[in-house]
């Protein structure tokens, strides 16, 4: 199915008659994209996917409250921050794990049947893994979905200065990870 403009979209989930197919719209439309975000914040697969189930569920249930003049992807992106972070926390599958356990990323990364990356890739992983919560999801959004700070800023609500702080010392810190190993 081809990609409904996010005007067109806009109207229909405005429109009680048509909301349940913009949204299904909207679900095939945006899935994927939140989806890897999501992945590279929670890591494995079946936890994106357990993430990503609320976010469609939570957005399906806030469909009502989205303002219109907002981008679908944008308060898309919002929620599925939220909820990738809500579950870190619950889990505390990063911020709990020793340096040890943080090395166990890298192999669990290439043994993990949907992660088609190399070596590199998974060292990558392993360094961000290990940034502070705020570091690595700024990285995330910036390196690999290459969203620009002010889109940034109105998913996270907070400062383009202090993102770009953030994104900084992140680079930082992963540049430090890889001098390490060499």
């Amino acid at each position: 199915m081809t990609p409904v403009d996010e005007k067109q979209l806009i109207e229909m989930l405005s429109d009680p008659a048509t909301q349940r197919k913009a949204f299904e719209q909207v679900v095939r439309q945006y899935s994927e994209q939140l989806y890897w975000h999501v992945r590279r914040i929670v890591l494995t697969h079946e936890d994106a996917n357990d993430v990503m189930q609320n976010v469609m569920l939570k957005a399906w249930a806030n469909i009502d409250s989205f303002r219109k003049d907002a981008k679908i992807s944008t308060w898309l992106y919002r929620i599925a921050v939220n909820e990738s972070l809500d579950f870190v926390r619950r889990q505390k599958h990063l911020s709990d794990m020793s340096v040890d356990d943080m090395k166990g990323v890298a192999g669990t990364l290439m043994a993990d049947q949907y992660f088609d990356g190399d070596e590199t890739e998974a060292q990558l992983q392993e360094a961000v893994a290990q940034l502070p919560e705020v570091q690595r999801t700024v990285f995330t959004l910036r390196y690999y979905e290459e969203m620009k700070y002010s889109e940034m800023s109105k998913i996270l609500n907070t400062s383009e200065g202090s993102l770009k702080a953030s994104y900084h010392f992140a680079v930082k810190k992963i540049s430090d990870f890889f001098k390490q190993r060499d």
